[in-house]
């Protein structure tokens, strides 16, 4: 796991021993089942520790997930960012939010797998999880990587964040539309953009950035509207 320990240490994350043996394990039980189900199109061990583990601890750019923190990843997949993020900073709450059942197996078998602690994993749309009172409104932290377009992801995320409560979202290429097309939608939830920090690491110079959005009051209850409305009729 040399590249992801050298990026780390560019981000100023120390990996330890064991924490790089629960990358490899990671690596590895990711190659076995996605043999079986589709968790990702990257596999190569060197693309693994870039585009999955090192993109991941990205967020530490914005924020130090350090402490007790609650976190949840939506639409986490194989558990990116989660997972990758909870290794380098164990003391975390993590909820990793996946509709698809075959992935939650994977999810629930490498939660066993790397011993994490104080981490939970729930099927279900974000639409219908969000309206829940034990989650609604109650994360410091939310992540997300590749699930939708800005404009549809705001409304499907910050439901979850407290009070002060952050909205990490990953973006690659040019988004500077797709931030103005979620600027009307942010503003109906509540909320505010703080920053699109350029992801500047040698590592991708494929116009990676982070998109930070911070709650400041609580988001109207009719939000997120019913399974399929946030995609075909976006806010704004």
């Amino acid at each position: 796991m040399e590249l992801i320990d050298k990026g780390a240490r560019n981000l100023g994350i120390a990996l330890s021993e064991k924490q790089l043996a629960q990358f490899q394990t990671y690596y590895e039980e990711l190659v076995v089942w996605n043999q079986q189900m589709n968790l990702t199109a990257i596999t190569a061990i060197d693309a693994v520790q870039i585009n999955h583990f090192l993109d991941s601890l990205t967020v530490s750019l914005v924020y130090q997930p350090e402490g007790k923190i609650k976190a949840l990843d939506v639409g986490t997949g194989a558990g990116f960012p989660g997972i990758p993020l909870k290794i380098a900073f164990p003391e975390m709450h993590l909820v990793l939010l996946e509709a698809t059942g075959k992935k939650v197996l994977f999810l629930q078998h490498i939660r066993e797998k790397l011993c994490l602690e104080n981490v939970q994993v729930i099927t279900g749309r974000a639409e219908e999880v969000a309206h829940q009172f034990r989650y609604r409104a109650a994360f410091d932290l939310v992540l997300s990587r590749a699930v939708a377009p800005l404009v549809t992801l705001v409304e499907y995320t910050l439901p979850f964040c407290r009070m002060d409560g952050l909205l990490i979202a990953h973006k690659k290429g040019d988004i500077k539309s797709e931030i103005e097309q979620a600027k009307p939608a942010i503003n109906i939830l509540k909320a505010r953009l703080l920053e699109v920090k350029p992801v500047n690491l040698p590592e991708f110079p494929d116009n990676r950035s982070l998109v930070v959005v911070k709650q400041l009051a609580p988001v109207p209850a009719l939000y997120p509207r019913q399974s399929g409305l946030p995609v075909k009729k976006p806010l704004g």
